[in-house]
């Protein structure tokens, strides 16, 4: 997912890197590492803003709208951060 969306802003926005990467073979590789690096803060980001505002499983079992609503509002949150610092970046 993210590994993609890297790869078509390179291509539309930082075109002499783009074609770099690809002349040199390495392309998939730095999209493969842009992916994990997405991914594992995209991960330690919604830990730690569970914590900061109290999510947790006993919200889980006591109230699931609630906490369904509250972790799709952490996941945003989390995935603009990882845009704006990993993917468009």
């Amino acid at each position: 997912k993210w590994g993609m969306l890297h790869k078509d802003y390179l291509m539309k926005h930082k075109k002499v890197l783009f074609a770099k990467l690809l002349t040199q073979g390495k392309l998939y590789q730095h999209c493969a590492e842009i992916e994990k690096q997405a991914r594992d803060m995209f991960d330690t980001l919604v830990e730690q803003i569970k914590e900061a505002e109290g999510i947790t499983e006993q919200l889980k079992a006591q109230d699931q709208m609630a906490w369904v609503g509250a972790m799709n509002g952490i996941r945003n949150a989390a995935e603009e951060i990882v845009n704006a610092e990993v993917i468009f970046a």
